[in-house]
């Protein structure tokens, strides 16, 4: 409500690519400048996942914080499964973000080798001998990708120190579609080794990959453009949806929080 200026945030999704609009448009119907990214397969964007060049989420992060109508000084980064990843390098390496905020995103580089400058950060290390499929076809990948821990992986977890905003992890524990909860725990392990802020970590249990905002259908299995086969994404119906509503409001939570100077205490008729 009002004429603005309003907090700002950009919004990423994952591997489906294109321009999923819906999650924006709900956020801006709660005070939000939202600028949904699409990153790949959309337009003159490029058709498949190789590489992607941090400049281009650059020119993003720049068009938002010069906008008349987003509220500065910083804006937010909302990301969701390769779109999280993306949004800790954007958070690691741009200036000019307050807050990011991860759907069971990954802090290593997944997928596509990620540049940016003279800095390359190739992809996780993936083994398919580690997919279990089962009878009607489905795949398990939650163990194909490898450790970032160690060996030649760990030049793929992203430097998530070099950030200088608040890090917000919503985790569903039933992600079947990799290690959220392990990311999280890593991101803030990496984190607080650096004598950064510990990130806010709100794990779900039962709850699987997509969390979408409240009362979409949870989406148990679908094709997965990587792998080129329908994958399950994992969750229990009935604790899904309810960590769908929560994580809703711990997401603007998040974003108030950081992004607007009101002082805590406030009532918000939003």
């Amino acid at each position: 409500t009002g004429s603005g200026p309003f907090p700002g945030i950009i919004d990423l999704y994952g591997t489906g690519g294109g321009l999923p609009e819906y999650r924006a448009c709900l956020l801006a119907n709660h005070g939000f400048a939202v600028l949904a990214l699409a990153f790949y397969s959309y337009e003159d964007l490029p058709k498949e996942m190789k590489e992607f060049h941090l400049e281009y989420f650059e020119e993003a992060v720049n068009y938002m914080l010069q906008h008349t109508q987003v509220k500065g000084p910083g804006i937010g980064l909302l990301g969701h499964s390769k779109g999280g990843d993306l949004c800790i390098s954007m958070a690691s390496f741009l200036k000019g973000i307050t807050a990011t905020a991860l759907i069971n995103g990954s802090v290593a580089n997944v997928g596509a080798v990620l540049r940016y400058k003279d800095i390359t950060i190739p992809p996780l290390g993936i083994s398919v001998n580690r997919v279990k499929v089962s009878e009607s076809g489905i795949a398990d990948i939650i163990d194909a990708l490898n450790n970032p821990l160690e060996g030649p992986d760990q030049k793929s977890f992203i430097p998530l120190e070099k950030a200088e905003c608040c890090f917000l992890f919503i985790v569903g524990q039933d992600d079947h579609n990799w290690k959220s909860e392990f990311f999280a725990i890593e991101g803030s392990k990496r984190l607080q080794a650096h004598g950064k802020e510990k990130p806010e970590i709100v794990c779900y249990p039962g709850a699987g990959h997509y969390i979408e905002p409240p009362f979409f259908p949870m989406c148990a299995a679908s094709m997965h453009l990587l792998f080129g086969k329908p994958v399950m994404w994992g969750g229990e119906p009935k604790a899904h949806s309810e960590a769908q509503i929560d994580a809703w409001q711990q997401i603007q939570a998040f974003f108030r929080k950081h992004l607007t100077s009101k002082p805590s205490g406030t009532s918000s008729k939003l």
